[in-house]
């Protein structure tokens, strides 16, 4: 695991998975890494967005490392369950959007780190699904409540149920991913995507983020309590004045982030 930097400032983080020889296979040290990574994004207010890239040019990530599992106790499996959903949740709680780059696989724990995120942008030959049933188990770092979330559930149920594979146009019709891009260059458009975001109001898109997932699962008018909360924190800031000035400056804003 590895993050580098980019844009003025750093304001674009990439979250680099980088366990190549497997495949970026989620083991127990790699689950570890990606729960410290996310940490410390999440703590770094300079931050504005994030990309979820891979090392290897096939594989975003294959899911969990199986053959670390098959030597595991039931006590061992059981002790790993936290360090994995620390991992997967430390991509889903990151206060700032997060944007999935994938190219090659994205199976299982892989395309859960990619729904976990707010946008995933995938290659045109990217493979992706949630083949945990045909092991035994079931998606277990979000995926059977995030894919259900993205696309309904029949979509989500064929998808978990069968266990199958699809290619990236098909994954595009269903809503499983937001943009199709030439094989290889997903990276590219993520950072592009990423780019856009880290240009507006870091206060703004925080809390327009926080509005949007807090009030999804509530009722409406439970939602629109939240955004008001979210609107008052973002109206009396520092952002919102630089960028009301600017805007009749008729200049670029610098934006404080506070």
């Amino acid at each position: 695991m590895r993050v580098e930097r980019h844009g003025e400032g750093g304001t674009v983080a990439e979250l680099v998975l980088d366990r190549p020889e497997a495949m970026n296979a989620v083991s127990t040290a790699m689950a570890t890494a990606l729960a410290a990574a996310t940490r410390q994004l999440a703590a770094e207010r300079g931050v504005r967005a994030v990309v979820v890239t891979s090392s290897h040019p096939k594989a975003f990530c294959v899911g969990a490392d199986l053959k670390e599992r098959n030597r595991f106790t039931d006590d061992e499996l059981r002790a790993q369950r936290p360090v994995a959903q620390a991992a997967y949740r430390g991509v889903l709680d990151l206060p700032m959007p997060a944007v999935a780059a994938v190219d090659g696989y994205a199976l299982g724990g892989g395309l859960e780190i990619a729904l976990s995120c707010d946008l995933i942008v995938c290659g045109e030959q990217a493979v992706v699904g949630l083949p945990e049933v045909s092991v035994g188990v079931i998606p277990g770092g979000g995926g059977t409540q995030l894919l259900t979330r993205r696309v309904g559930w029949s979509r989500a149920a064929q998808m978990v149920f069968t266990a199958q594979r699809y290619d990236a146009a098909s994954a595009y019709r269903l809503g499983v991913v937001d943009e199709v891009v030439a094989a290889g260059s997903a990276r590219e458009r993520a950072l592009e995507i990423a780019g856009q975001i880290a240009a507006n109001s870091p206060v703004g898109v925080r809390n327009a983020k926080r509005a949007m997932r807090q009030g999804l699962d509530t009722d409406l008018d439970t939602g629109l309590r939240i955004e008001d909360e979210c609107w008052a924190a973002t109206a009396f800031s520092a952002d919102r004045a630089e960028g009301v000035a600017a805007f009749a400056e008729k200049r670029r804003p610098t934006w404080p982030g506070r």
